[in-house]
């Protein structure tokens, strides 16, 4: 990699959100404060499914699991981006532009099966649900789990072999904040025609096929339970309806960017903020703070931490009192 690379560009200049130094002070504080609730929320969902035997099923099993993706989502870049609104130039090796590619397409393709295999729980559960726990076992969550990172990481791998060995011998300049392939490989000094077809062919299946996973299993669950009852109908409608928005919200921008016709338009760079950042803290909104079992789960444990430090107070004053 490096030999191939090293005689021509040994790094690329990021250009970020914004040139405003006014408005990079602005993102600083904002992102800043974006990125420890992504963490921090992410992290109490962890604990929380780790932590209360109740929340120990399927359901909840994946919601970890998505839980920590979307940690790491927001980490390969966002740290990074946050540091270079202190900075100017922005730049990165060659070698770190390689990685953040490899990491946001090994996440987001994950994150993308993870998001079917949770829409099958649910489909089972509600058109299924004598057989659920036959079917949704945990060996079989583990199994899905499992599967999301295979295809996560053969997704990543065969998009890197296409552009790892390109030639690059300049520009450098890259018209955004983290390595995005589709503008990374415009900077080769060859054709890419060839290669950028074969990206946008293996992000499109993935991210169509996905996409249309989710679109029939919802249908499916609306359709099932406007059988069963109009109050039901309602009631999953509404649930139904915040996962659809994240679902839209995440896979619009990715296939706005990797399936069009291989064109990169300014735009591009605030769409990949949708699904770096938004999506992360918008899923343990929507599959949390809209769950009545979560919300009692992690009330237990707030509580659970902060009872003692009051009994312990309490004594200390009383003890203090006697003396």
């Amino acid at each position: 990699m490096d030999k191939v690379n090293s005689s021509v560009v040994s790094e690329f200049v990021l250009l970020g959100l914004s040139s405003s130094q006014k408005l990079q002070l602005f993102f600083f504080v904002f992102f800043s404060v974006l990125y420890v609730v992504i963490v921090l929320g992410n992290i109490l969902i962890i604990i929380t499914v780790i932590s209360d035997t109740s929340l120990h099923s399927s359901m909840y099993f994946l919601l970890g699991n998505l839980s920590f993706v979307d940690i790491c989502q927001a980490s390969f870049a966002t740290p990074k981006m946050i540091a270079d609104f202190l900075k100017d130039p922005k730049t990165i090796s060659f070698s770190g532009c390689i990685a953040q590619i490899f990491f946001i397409h090994l996440f987001t393709g994950g994150e993308m099966v993870l998001l079917v295999s949770m829409a099958y729980d649910r489909y089972v559960a509600i058109c299924r649900p004598l057989h659920y726990m036959m079917i949704m076992s945990r060996r079989t969550c583990t199994v899905l789990v499992i599967i999301s990172w295979a295809v996560g990481l053969v997704h990543t791998l065969s998009q890197l072999s296409f552009t790892v060995n390109l030639p690059f011998c300049g520009p450098n300049v890259v018209d955004s904040f983290f390595c995005d392939l589709p503008r990374v490989t415009k900077l080769a000094c060859l054709d890419s025609y060839i290669i950028e077809i074969l990206i946008v062919v293996n992000s499109g299946i993935l991210s169509l096929s996905t996409f249309s996973l989710l679109v029939s299993s919802y249908i499916i669950i609306l359709v099932t339970v406007w059988f069963k009852s109009s109050a039901a109908m309602a009631k999953a409608f509404s649930t139904l309806a915040a996962h659809i928005m994240v679902v839209i919200l995440f896979f619009g921008p990715c296939i706005f960017i990797y399936v069009w016709p291989f064109t990169t338009y300014p735009v591009d760079k605030v769409l990949a903020i949708f699904y770096t950042i938004f999506t992360p803290i918008l899923n343990p909104i929507i599959y949390t703070l809209r769950n009545r079992d979560m919300k009692v789960a992690m009330r237990k444990i707030v509580a659970y931490y902060l009872r003692p430090k009051k009994i312990s107070e309490i004594s200390l004053v009383a003890r203090n009192s006697l003396y």
